[in-house]
């Protein structure tokens, strides 16, 4: 973040009421930005009414998102539905905006490139990619992990048991989610809506129908997005994601092979050093947990341990906010890249 721009930016968030605008939103109002305007729409917002928000204290009014009201943009967010986010999103071309997909909507499509901060960004270089999308959760996590060890050693091969909140499924799980335990609580029933099981008090694998080689599509989307994002660095990787009754924050624990034998202070050294990340060692009186990383912006590393039958392996735990560090910092970054000020 060391070049600074005189210049001030046009920029418009969709879906505003969304659990990832409302995050971005938090980081367009650290300045990091220079904003000459923010408009806000959502498409829940009726053609003939508006909302109002806040923005830095002032308050913004949430319009129904229009094509004409985006003319003139440098930048959209895109945070509503996946219907809006396709139709605002391939405007963005011929309406002469950039775009940012933080929804997922446009997982897998070719042209749309799925970009890490600091791991794959130099693709934005290129002033013809109008529209880009911001990965899954577990797609930044696990990307920053490898490419910092990558700097050590080459990456040969690396797996990821995945434990995924309820507000991966934005607030409709985590209403879910708060209901249900509390229904069961009170000896009640309750009739979910979201998960295929109960999620109070309990964890299962796949939260939707598995594919013929057992993996479900959400999985089998996000090894292919890591592996697009590393392309190049030639890692075999492969993650089965787990559900769990917790409201925020991913937690995965990360094997990973090494080309090259290394000390266990050198691999503790990758992490200690680069701001990305919050080390705590072996011996440390504080256990890494989703609660600790709640609205924290680093990725949380810690309880790394050598693999005893494999020179070069390690197992370590890993955990970040799916909202902050694992959404709303890398758009901000990308953003930023966007825009030529980082």
């Amino acid at each position: 973040m060391s070049k600074t721009s005189s210049r001030q930016f046009r920029v418009a968030l969709i879906g505003t009421n969304s659990l990832r605008a409302q995050e971005i939103r938090e980081q367009l109002a650290s300045g990091l930005i220079p904003l000459k305007s923010i408009e806000f729409y959502d498409p829940g917002v009726e053609e003939e009414y508006s909302q109002l928000t806040e923005f830095q204290g002032e308050a913004k009014v949430i319009h129904h998102p229009d094509v004409y009201l985006l003319e003139g943009l440098d930048l959209v967010f895109l945070a509503a539905d996946q219907e809006t986010n396709l139709k605002f999103g391939q405007l963005a071309k011929d309406k002469g905006y950039r775009a940012i997909d933080l929804a997922g909507s446009f997982a897998g499509w070719p042209e749309v490139p799925a970009v890490v901060a600091g791991v794959n960004d130099r693709i934005l270089d290129n002033k013809k990619i109008a529209l880009a999308a911001n990965p899954h959760p577990v797609s930044i996590i696990i990307t920053h992990v490898l490419s910092a060890l990558a700097r050590l050693a080459p990456v040969l091969r690396s797996l990821a048991v995945v434990l995924q909140p309820a507000s991966a499924y934005e607030q409709a799980g985590i209403e879910e989610l708060a209901e249900e335990s509390f229904t069961l609580l009170s000896s009640g029933n309750y009739e979910r809506k979201i998960f295929p099981e109960q999620m109070a008090f309990n964890s299962f694998p796949l939260t939707e129908k598995a594919a013929p080689a057992g993996h479900s599509l959400k999985e089998k989307q996000v090894e292919q997005e890591i592996k697009s994002i590393l392309s190049g660095q030639n890692i075999s990787f492969s993650l089965s994601i787990i559900q769990v009754p917790v409201f925020h924050g991913y937690s995965l624990m990360v094997y990973t092979e090494l080309a090259e034998n290394r000390a266990l202070t050198e691999v503790e050294n990758v992490f200690k050093k680069n701001r990305l990340f919050r080390y705590f060692p072996p011996n440390s009186s504080q256990l890494i947990s989703n609660k600790l990383v709640a609205g924290e912006n680093e990725i949380f590393v810690g309880h790394l341990r050598r693999d005893s039958d494999r020179p070069g392996s390690f197992w370590l735990w890993v955990a970040a906010d799916n909202l902050t560090a694992g959404s709303a910092v890398n758009a901000l970054e990308l953003a930023r890249k966007i825009l030529g000020l980082g």
